[in-house]
């Protein structure tokens, strides 16, 4: 009998391995498979914001796992390019409200070539597990195992390469709003996105095996209340505990400036929209702790205008508080200047105090790797990067009077080294001021601010989102949102955020989640191919 062979099926109620276990066949012709993946993009895009429909990660993601079933490779990357197309093709169109069609096609396609790989590496699992997990149980405890664990491989390795990855799309991050976002302080977001993954995956499995007598004697569950019953586990988790050493009243300003990479505004008008809109703070009677702007806030740097410098010092001395604001900067001059994205410190009565530069400026907007080779490719689109923004080596965090503040600069945000490195620096608060006048109207900010509301849960610290247009929120480390601007309208929000120097479950196991999981999905997907070798000897 063939190794693709269908067996006879075991006696009712037996457990024991099937006598020819066989691959698994596909759950629905080609055609139909494709349109199931091309339906799963929009799906699982509506559970990110700005919808928000949190509970349709699930359902997307089982979605994709029922396209790849049984595939032969060759179909499982036809699969994978449809779903991830029409997931990244929707989740970001934000790419083309000014950049065009150019970059939101080649990120949209690189990130499709990840989810195709992925899906590759998951089906051969879901077709050939069964040659080596032979029972019930093992199908059960192994298959979703492996599967979530080359589901979260797949976020990991995406978010990481090439230069410094895209992470903007991990399951973690449409779960701010939900009860299992909890999960993500005791595991972190790469554990948030395996459960979700996982579970998925045990739904599927459940639902494909062989009806009998139940699957965990002697508890009489049936199918569908054992998978309530874990699901409800899942959301059930705690957020981890938050010990508050002290608060910090925060004031952040929101513009509303024509900031991006086509303004054609006149030079120092972004500095002076946030200077109009910072009015009902500088009369001081607001008693601030520190006072936020957002990245890009003053259009003319201070370094090279001594008025600049000295309107910059007024609303510091204006406040009595530490003054935290986005400019550029640079060292050298000629072809030795080093040019760099940095948020300024400045204290009343004593000017600038400390300044970070962005670590890991954004490939293809802040600079143009391998310049040479790519600018020749589109040189009309590339001359919008005209100059490469240095990789910063200052530390991230700032000292505020003795509390010490973790800073990220818009797309810092999703870098989880970047955020664990400044926790591990004694951040008690997280100032993330972020600019996202390119996007326009669409969902870009509301997503980001997903992403920084799973990072306050994720390392228990408050966060204030201060953005040059919106979304600019404060949020409480369990991830509340406590203050929120409209979107493309200046003004100014305050909020009493909680200190804390907790450490929780997900900064203490870093990225050991991660190697777990990646390891358990690739030494699974290794067993099964080892057993098809030994099986075809």
């Amino acid at each position: 009998m063939s190794a693709t062979a269908r067996h006879r099926p075991a006696a009712a109620g037996s457990d024991r391995p099937l006598g020819a276990p066989e691959l698994a066949r596909p759950a629905l012709p080609l055609w139909q498979a494709l349109l199931l993946a091309a339906a799963a993009g929009p799906v699982l895009d509506a559970a990110f914001p700005d919808l928000g429909w949190w509970p349709l990660a699930l359902p997307g993601v089982v979605m994709l796992y029922v396209a790849m079933l049984g595939r032969r490779p060759g179909a499982a990357l036809l699969v994978g390019v449809v779903g991830g197309f029409s997931f990244y093709g929707l989740h970001i169109q934000w790419a083309t409200v000014y950049l065009g069609f150019l970059p939101w096609f080649a990120l949209t396609v690189a990130q499709t070539l990840f989810v195709a790989f992925g899906v590759l590496l998951m089906s051969i699992v879901w077709r050939r597990g069964p040659l080596v997990w032979t029972t019930r149980r093992t199908r059960l405890g192994a298959l979703p195992v492996v599967v979530a664990g080359l589901w979260t491989l797949r976020e990991v390795v995406a978010s990481m390469f090439p230069f410094g990855g895209f992470s903007w799309a991990r399951l973690a991050f449409s779960q701010a709003d939900s009860p299992l976002g909890d999960l993500a302080s005791v595991v972190g977001a790469s554990g948030l996105s395996f459960a979700i993954a996982w579970f998925a995956a045990f739904l599927v499995q459940l639902v494909r095996e062989p009806r009998s007598r139940p699957l965990l004697p002697p508890i009489r569950l049936g199918r569908t209340l054992l998978a309530a019953a874990i699901g409800a586990l899942l959301l059930a988790v705690p957020n981890w505990p938050v010990a508050v050493t002290g608060m910090l009243r925060v004031g952040g300003v929101q513009g509303d400036a024509d900031s991006g990479l086509y303004s054609t505004v006149e030079r120092g008008t972004v500095l002076r929209n946030h200077l109009d809109a910072s009015a009902p703070l500088l009369d001081g009677d607001e008693d601030l702790d520190v006072l936020v702007w957002p990245e890009n806030a003053s259009d003319i740097s201070p370094q090279g205008s001594g008025g600049v410098r000295r309107v910059l010092q007024a609303v510091a001395d204006a406040v009595d508080a530490p003054f935290v604001l986005g400019a550029i900067t640079w060292t050298g001059d000629g072809d030795d200047q080093e040019i760099f994205n940095s948020v300024l410190q400045i204290d009343p009565g004593e000017g600038q105090v400390d300044q970070y530069d962005k670590i890991h400026p954004v490939p293809f907007a802040e600079y143009l790797p391998a310049r040479e080779f790519f600018y020749p490719l589109a040189p009309d689109l590339f001359d919008m990067v005209p100059r490469d923004y240095t990789f910063g080596t200052r530390d991230n965090v700032l000292d505020l009077d003795g509390v010490i503040a973790g800073s990220a600069i818009c797309y810092d945000i999703v870098d989880d080294d970047l955020v664990r490195r400044m926790v591990g620096d004694g951040a008690e608060i997280i100032l993330a001021p972020t600019n996202n006048a390119d996007f326009g109207r669409t969902d870009q900010g509301a997503q980001q601010l997903a992403i920084a509301r799973i990072r306050s849960i994720e390392t228990g610290r408050s966060l204030a989102n201060v953005s040059t247009v919106g979304v600019s929120a404060m949020v409480e480390p369990d991830g509340t949102v406590v203050e929120q601007l409209p979107t493309f309208e200046p003004g100014v929000m305050v909020a009493d955020l909680p200190l804390s120097d907790t450490t929780t479950g997900a900064t203490m196991v870093g990225r050991g989640v991660e190697y777990l999981v990646g390891g358990l999905g690739l030494g699974g997907l290794a067993l099964v191919l080892v057993t098809r070798r030994t099986r075809r000897r």
